[in-house]
């Protein structure tokens, strides 16, 4: 009898190792994939759209039969860019729909907050649309970035400003927010970097709309150079409050999450002159290569707009990236060959204009950094780190 019971016990073990058991979100036919995402707050013009390429991309590979056999299944929640419903949110995609991974879920207090319930699932986060230093925090394992930060981007476009522009004194406008923080950083430590003034800083609301005293506050400081961490509405308020103050000579840089194509086709040249940094470039100059060309054609018969903009470039790009992976990984997905699949990846992504590499210790997937600005209503890269 004791054998038995020792033979039992230890089978009833074997039973219960996670080598064994079935990897969540992934069955015979299926791979279930989660995203948390701002569909109706200041950051929309990046989500909706993300989700829209994607989902567009998904049901191409899923008409073609999916991934090693398995149909891509995203469901999409809508946090509003409210960090408390995230976590409530996160819960419901990892724990009650059971979802593989996350992808392209907006914001970087999100994310960090989502990471609680994620990483004790082994639930891999794949390609945020948050730039923050944090989206490559332990464990590593789980955790694959798109591109540079917020931090080096604007580090980097801050010194190209002072040997190309002139700008001597920085400062910024920014949301008290993890996000809003790294670019205040990196300004703040570049300029000392450099022995630029940093003149000092406004922080805001996300529902903010009156920036006219800030302004005034920075135009006193002697602010030359103003970065800004806001919403991409308050963007163009800002920019338009400040052509309308007759600050001509005040300069503004934003972060990747300016970088947005809402932003340029403001009519009237109002955002004229606005620099941006980011890891990917803009998608109109790059119209005509053939592959850009074949996902604008798809995109546009399958959404009904006349273009694709900036977030649809992040939701495609994010989305062939993650079936990459899983190509990579085989038909036995399980979050350690995915892993190792992942690590696996170079390849030049023609959507996003950057080129793709990771390995061991290092799930940054494109590293690279463009500055542009906005000339005519269309950005213009103007330098890039390659």
């Amino acid at each position: 009898m004791k054998k038995s019971f020792v033979t039992a016990a230890f089978a009833a073990t074997l039973l219960a190792s996670p080598a064994l058991a079935q990897t969540q979100g992934v069955s015979d036919t299926e791979i279930k994939v989660g995203g948390l995402h701002d569909l109706s707050g200041i950051f929309a013009g990046f989500s909706v759209p993300a989700v829209k390429a994607a989902q567009q991309y998904f049901d191409e590979v899923n008409a073609a039969g999916g991934v090693n056999g398995r149909k891509i299944t995203y469901i999409v929640e809508d946090h509003g860019y409210n960090p408390t419903k995230a976590v409530q949110l996160a819960n419901k995609l990892v724990n009650s729909d059971q979802v593989f991974a996350m992808l392209l879920s907006l914001g970087t207090p999100h994310n960090l907050a989502a990471f609680k319930i994620q990483d004790p699932k082994n639930i891999p986060n794949v390609s945020p649309l948050s730039a923050a230093r944090q989206m490559l925090d332990e464990p590593l394992a789980l955790h694959y970035a798109g591109t540079a930060s917020y931090y080096d981007a604007i580090r980097v476009a801050v010194r190209w400003m002072k040997e190309n522009e002139g700008s001597t004194t920085v400062c910024t406008m920014f949301l008290p927010t993890d996000f809003g923080e790294e670019i205040h950083a990196g300004a703040v430590d570049e300029a000392k970097a450099l022995g630029m003034t940093y003149g000092g800083e406004t922080t805001h609301k996300p529902d903010d709309a009156d920036f006219a005293g800030a302004l005034q506050k920075l135009n006193a400081d002697g602010c030359n150079l103003v970065t800004v961490a806001l919403g991409i509405k308050q963007v163009i308020t800002v920019l338009g409050t400040a052509k309308k103050l007759g600050y001509n000579d005040m300069k503004f840089l934003g972060s990747s999450a300016s970088f947005h194509t809402a932003i340029a086709k403001v009519p009237g040249g109002i955002t004229d002159g606005f620099y941006a940094a980011a890891g990917w470039q803009d998608l109109e100059a790059r119209a005509g290569d053939p592959e850009v060309a074949a996902w604008i054609k798809a995109y546009t018969e399958a959404t009904g707009e006349k273009f694709p903009g900036t977030g649809a470039l992040l939701g495609r790009s994010a989305a062939g990236l993650f079936v990459k992976g899983l190509e990579a990984a085989g038909k036995d997905l399980t979050p350690e060959s995915f892993q190792k699949a992942m690590e696996s990846l170079d390849f030049e992504d023609k959507i996003a204009g950057n080129k793709v590499k990771m390995g061991p210790g290092d799930h940054l997937a494109a590293d690279e950094i463009f500055i542009s600005k906005i000339e005519g209503e269309s950005w213009k890269t103007l330098a890039s780190t390659k």
